[in-house]
Formats: C-alpha cells, sequence, structure tokens
C-alpha cells in the first residue's frame, strides 16, 4: 500500500485524473490525502468533489477555505459570486449528497500510519498536536453538525487574530477555523497577518512563515498543508513541512507526496485563472 499527499486541485478535474494514471493509483491497494481546497477558481468542480467522493475511505480530505466558501454559499442560499466557479456543484442533481459528504469531512488529520499531520493552511505556534486534533474536531463539530448555519452565519472575519485558551464562543471557533484554513504568516507571538500573501522574504518587518516561529509546538511533528501557491518549494524544516500547494490553477502544477519516502511527482496545468 502506498499512501499519497496531494496539493491544492481546486477544481481542475483533468489534472487529478492525470496525476492519478501516472502514479498508477490503485485504490484498492493506495490511499490519498488531500490537503483542501478541492474547488474553486478551476473548472471542474463538481467532477472532483464527484472523484474523491467515489473513493470513499480510501481518500481522506481536510477542508480548505474554499470548500467552506461553497458550504456556506450553499447553507446560505446565497447566489454564486462570479469570481467563484462552483455553479456545476449547486446545479447538481446530487448537490445534496456531495455537501453533506464534504461538511463531514475534518479540518485537521492525523495519518495513523506514518503520524503526519495534515491541514490546509496552518497550526499556530500555541498549539501542540493534541491541541490541534481536539480543537479542530471542537469546530468541525460545527461544520458537521445539525446547526451548521449559525457556523456560516459568524465564519467571516479576520477577528480573533492571537490565540488564548480563554476564547469562547464564535471567536474562538472563528480562529480555529481561519488558523486551519487561512494561515500564512504570523509574527513571532503568533499573531495572524491575512494579509501577505507572497513568497517568504516578500511579507512586511514582522511576520514570519507560520512554520518558523521559534518556540513552534509542533516544530518536532511532521506537518503536510496546503494553500500556499507561491512559497516557491515545497519542503521546508529540514523535511518535516511539506507545503504542497505548487499553484495548479495558476498554471503550476499539481503535486503529489509519496507519504512514506517523500517522492514528489507532479502534472503541468494550463493557467485557469489570473493572479490578483
Amino acid at each position: 500500500m502506498t499512501t499519497y499527499a496531494i496539493g491544492d486541485v481546486q477544481g481542475c478535474h483533468s489534472e487529478l485524473c492525470q496525476l492519478l494514471e501516472r502514479l498508477r493509483f490503485d485504490p484498492v491497494r493506495d490511499r490519498l490525502i488531500l490537503v483542501g481546497d478541492l474547488v474553486n477558481r478551476g473548472p471542474q468542480s463538481l467532477q472532483v468533489l464527484r472523484l474523491v467522493r467515489s473513493l470513499g475511505d480510501r481518500a481522506v480530505t481536510v477542508l480548505g477555505n474554499h470548500d467552506l466558501h461553497l458550504l456556506a454559499v450553499a447553507q446560505r442560499q446565497e447566489d454564486v459570486s462570479p469570481k467563484d466557479t462552483f455553479q456545476d456543484v449547486m446545479q447538481a442533481p446530487d448537490r445534496a449528497e456531495l455537501l453533506s459528504w464534504l461538511g463531514q469531512c475534518p479540518l485537521a488529520w492525523e495519518d495513523p500510519d506514518s503520524g503526519t499531520l495534515v491541514v490546509h493552511a496552518g497550526i499556530p505556534p500555541q498549539w501542540d498536536r493534541a491541541q490541534l486534533l481536539d480543537l479542530a474536531a471542537e469546530a468541525g463539530a460545527w461544520i458537521a453538525g445539525p446547526e451548521a448555519g449559525r457556523f456560516y452565519a459568524h465564519m467571516y472575519g479576520n477577528k480573533p487574530d492571537l490565540w488564548d485558551d480563554g476564547l469562547k464562543g464564535w471567536d474562538r471557533i472563528r480562529f480555529i477555523v481561519n488558523s486551519l484554513t487561512r494561515m500564512r504568516y504570523v509574527t513571532p507571538a503568533g499573531r495572524i497577518d491575512t494579509k501577505a500573501k507572497g513568497a517568504p522574504g516578500s511579507q512586511p518587518k514582522g511576520l514570519k512563515p507560520w512554520f518558523e516561529v521559534e518556540g513552534r509546538r509542533t516544530a518536532q511533528d511532521r506537518v503536510i498543508f496546503g494553500h500556499w501557491s507561491t512559497l516557491g518549494r515545497v519542503s521546508w524544516q529540514k523535511g518535516r513541512v511539506w507545503g504542497l500547494d505548487t499553484g495548479c490553477v495558476w498554471g503550476g502544477k499539481l503535486t503529489a507526496m509519496n507519504v512514506e519516502t517523500g517522492e514528489l511527482m507532479g502534472c503541468d496545468c494550463p493557467q485557469q485563472r489570473k493572479p490578483g
């Protein structure tokens, strides 16, 4: 059995199929871990959801910010924005089944075989492994539960931007979700900045990539994440941190990693969207 982790697909179904063919992925024998953002920006969000869902327990995906945005738009019965490309999902006859399945996906996951932690965006430096998984489950219960609509009504926003164990209510849940699905740069104290998106070295003074903060409590854990297409390389922190978003929808690659060996394989992707 081989376990492959795959970066942000973002509605690029053709490229996902091409990559699985190159991997010689066998759903009977192998497993997939997807780092979130299955949908949006690319042209085939519906087909991506159908494919990943069809793999059953042979595929695990953590939720990304675009996945949550789709769920929020559907739950709140809003019109799809012109910049979003998941209208195919909204109009699908199996929409309810697909969205129900997507909403059950976790915000963070621990691979039981390798112990690797998987999140879409990042992990606050104040959290250790156990706290990460506990808090992800706490917020995930709102997304998967019968009162998800209350969560989506409070999901959007950038505050609070610093963790405190005493956070309560929607501030607490929003911080958890923002950390796991939107974070890139933080201050040395762990305060999240949601504006800087460029490669390390381009950020304003006083900010660091979340995985380079001194004293980070998951520094000894192996972590796989996505969300950050401008990183410029995949492996950081001597191979303990792997960022697999290599800009599929922006004309980069869709990248897969053999979780056991660290071997990388990718396929080129035509540019579906322009940055900005």
